[in-house]
Parts: C-alpha cells; sequence; structure tokens
C-alpha cells in the first residue's frame, strides 16, 4: 500500500536534495513561530522573507530554513 505524502512536502524534499539552500513549507515555519498557515503567510509578506517560488503554481511557496532560524534567534 502506497503512503500519501502532502505535496508540499515532496517538493520540499525535491528542493532540499537539490540545493544548497534548506527550506520549510509555510506550515513548518508557522509552526516553529507557533503561527497558524494563514498567519504565517501574512507574516512572510508583512516581513518581505523570501519566496522560493514552486513551478506551476502561483500560490504555493517554500521559505527559506536559514531566515527562520535568524527569527528564532532574536527571540
Amino acid at each position: 500500500m502506497q503512503v500519501f505524502e502532502d505535496w508540499n512536502l515532496k517538493v520540499k524534499k525535491t528542493f532540499n536534495a537539490t540545493s544548497n539552500k534548506e527550506v520549510l513549507t509555510v506550515t513548518e515555519a508557522g509552526s516553529l513561530l507557533g503561527l497558524t498557515k494563514d498567519q504565517m503567510k501574512s507574516y512572510v509578506d508583512q516581513h518581505k522573507l523570501t519566496k522560493v517560488p514552486i513551478m506551476r503554481s502561483v500560490v504555493r511557496y517554500l521559505i527559506l530554513k536559514s531566515e527562520i532560524d535568524s527569527i528564532l534567534n532574536k527571540i
């Protein structure tokens, strides 16, 4: 039986395997900061964080882990 894998996590896994930058999904980054997915999207826009676009998707993106780590270090 094939196990379901979330599409965003699949894209993240592929990106991390082929890039020297590590990324997080919006949901993962939000949970690190104690925010919901929608709150995290607003936070990204307000603080002008880097959005790593996902091909063939206008509204989906990944977030650089290094930016989230620097925010967590300031808290």
